[in-house]
C-alpha cells in the first residue's frame, strides 16, 4: 500500500485552508453581487462532452484527459476544465428558456495529466463563471470589471488586464489562410506538436510556448488587421466600456487561448510576478458552444482562474490575511462538574456565534492551558470548584499578557456572549 498521494495531488491542512476559503467566500459574495448564481456539475461527463466543447485539437483532448471505460464500456473523462460541463447542463436542463443574461458561477476540482510544477497540479481548483445569452460587449466589460473588483477585494495589484478579438468563424476563415501562407515556409521551425496541428488549427501555434514556435510567430500577421466589421465594431465597444468603466486594459493580438471554442472577445490577467507564471485568469466568448452542444444558437462568455495559482499570487503580494483563530475562547477545567459546566457554556457560546472549546481529552490543568496556546484561541477561562461555588469566572487574554482580566457569570452567559460577539465585529 503507497502511503502517499499520487503525483500532481496534494493535501490541503487546516493551516492553509483558511485561505482557501477566503478567496472562495469572497468570489461567491460577489458574484451574486453581480447576479451570478453557483452550478454544481459532475466531476466526469461523456467524453464527447468535451471533445466536442474544448476541441480534438486541444492539449488538452489530445494528452491531457483522463478517460476511462466505465463497466459499460461507456468513454468518460475527468473534467479537464469547467465551461463544458457547464453548458452541457446549460443545455440539458433547459436554462435557454429563462430569461437572458443568465449568470451561473461554479467552484470545482478538475484534472489534466500534465507536467507538474509550482502551481500547477493534475487535480487542480477553479473558480469560474459563465453566462448566456447576451451578444453585445457590455456583458464583457461587465464580467471584466467584475474580476478586477475581485482582484481588488483581495489586495491584489500589480495585475494587468489584456484583451483581444480573435474573431467570428467568417473572418477567421480568411485570417486562417493568411496565417498559413506565413507559416509554411517556416514548418520546419516549428516543435512537432505544432507541425501536426498546423493544417488542422493553424491559429494554436500562436498559442506555443516554445521558444522556436515564438520566434517564428513573432512577425506572424495579426488577427486584428483581418476582423469583418461586426468584430471590429464588438471590440470597439469593449474599449469603450472599459474606458467608462475605468477598467485599465492592454491591447494584445498575441492571445488566442488555448481553447477551440473561443471566438471573438478573449482575455487574460497576467501577473508581474515571475513566480506565478505569467497568467491567473483567463477567458473569453464562446458564442457557437451552446449550439455544439446541442443546444439553441446562443452566445456566450465565460472565465476561469486556477485557485492555487491566485493563492500563490496573493501570497507573492503579500496579500493573504491571518486566518482568524480557531476558538475565541477556550475553557480550562478541573474535576468532573466544572467540565460539565465548562461544556454548557461553550454550548452555549456556539449557539450564539461564538467559537469556543473545552478539554475533551481528560489533561492536567497545565497541559490544557498549553494546549490552549497552542491552539490559537484568544481567550482562556479556567473552572474549578472555587468558581462554581462563587458562580463566576474570569477570562484573561493570551493575546495581549498586559490586558486587564475580566469577570463574567458562569450561568447566565449573556455578558459573556455579548463581549465575545464584539470582538469578531
Amino acid at each position: 500500500m503507497k502511503s502517499s498521494a499520487p503525483k500532481g495531488t496534494q493535501d490541503l491542512l487546516p493551516e492553509v485552508t483558511a485561505a482557501w476559503q477566503q478567496v472562495e467566500r469572497q468570489f461567491a459574495d460577489l458574484c451574486h453581487l453581480y447576479g451570478y448564481e453557483e452550478i454544481r456539475i459532475p466531476t466526469f461527463e461523456h467524453t464527447e462532452v468535451f471533445q466536442r466543447g474544448v476541441g480534438d485539437t486541444t492539449d488538452i483532448v489530445q494528452k491531457e484527459m483522463y478517460t476511462f471505460e466505465d463497466l459499460a464500456g461507456r468513454s468518460l473523462t475527468l473534467r479537464p476544465e469547467g465551461t463544458a460541463g457547464v453548458v452541457r447542463s446549460f443545455v440539458q436542463n433547459g436554462l435557454a428558456s429563462q430569461p437572458f443574461p443568465q449568470r451561473l458561477f461554479y467552484m470545482i476540482t478538475a484534472f489534466r495529466y500534465e507536467n507538474v510544477q509550482k502551481g500547477r497540479y493534475r487535480e487542480f481548483h477553479q473558480l469560474g463563471v459563465e453566462a448566456f445569452g447576451s451578444e453585445g460587449p457590455g456583458i464583457d466589460a461587465e464580467l471584466l470589471a467584475m474580476l478586477w473588483h475581485y482582484f481588488g477585494l483581495l489586495g491584489l495589484e500589480k495585475i494587468d488586464l489584456h484583451i483581444n478579438n480573435i474573431g467570428c468563424p467568417d473572418c477567421r476563415a480568411v485570417y486562417r489562410e493568411a496565417l498559413l501562407d506565413y507559416l509554411r515556409p517556416h514548418q520546419a521551425e516549428l516543435c512537432e506538436d505544432c507541425r501536426g496541428r498546423l493544417e488542422r488549427n493553424p491559429m494554436r501555434v500562436l498559442d506555443c510556448k516554445n521558444e522556436g514556435c515564438q520566434r517564428v510567430t513573432a512577425s506572424a500577421p495579426l488577427i486584428l488587421d483581418h476582423l469583418d466589421e461586426a468584430c471590429q465594431t464588438h471590440f470597439s465597444g469593449l474599449k469603450r466600456s472599459l474606458d467608462a468603466l475605468e477598467v485599465p486594459y492592454t491591447i494584445d493580438p498575441r492571445i488566442v487561448r488555448g481553447l477551440d471554442y473561443y471566438t471573438k472577445t478573449v482575455f487574460e490577467f497576467v501577473s508581474e510576478n515571475v513566480g506565478t507564471q505569467g497568467t491567473i485568469c483567463g477567458g473569453g466568448r464562446y458564442d457557437g458552444l451552446v449550439e455544439a452542444l446541442g443546444g439553441p444558437s446562443l452566445p456566450g462568455i465565460g472565465f476561469a482562474m486556477g485557485e492555487e495559482r491566485l493563492l500563490m499570487e496573493m501570497e507573492a503580494q503579500g496579500a493573504l490575511r491571518k486566518p482568524r483563530p480557531a476558538a475565541q475562547l477556550f475553557i480550562g477545567s478541573m474535576g468532573d462538574a466544572a467540565w460539565q459546566k465548562a461544556q454548557m457554556i461553550a454550548q452555549n457560546l456556539r449557539k450564539a456565534g461564538v467559537a469556543a472549546q473545552y478539554e475533551l481529552c481528560g489533561r492536567s490543568l497545565k497541559a490544557q492551558m498549553k494546549y490552549a496556546g497552542k491552539s490559537g484561541a484568544r481567550y482562556v477561562m479556567v473552572l474549578g470548584d472555587a468558581e462554581l461555588e462563587a458562580g463566576e469566572a474570569q477570562v484573561r487574554s493570551l493575546i495581549d499578557r498586559d490586558r486587564e482580566q475580566q469577570t463574567f457569570s458562569i450561568h447566565d452567559t449573556g455578558a459573556l456572549e455579548a463581549f465575545f460577539l464584539a470582538q469578531t465585529e
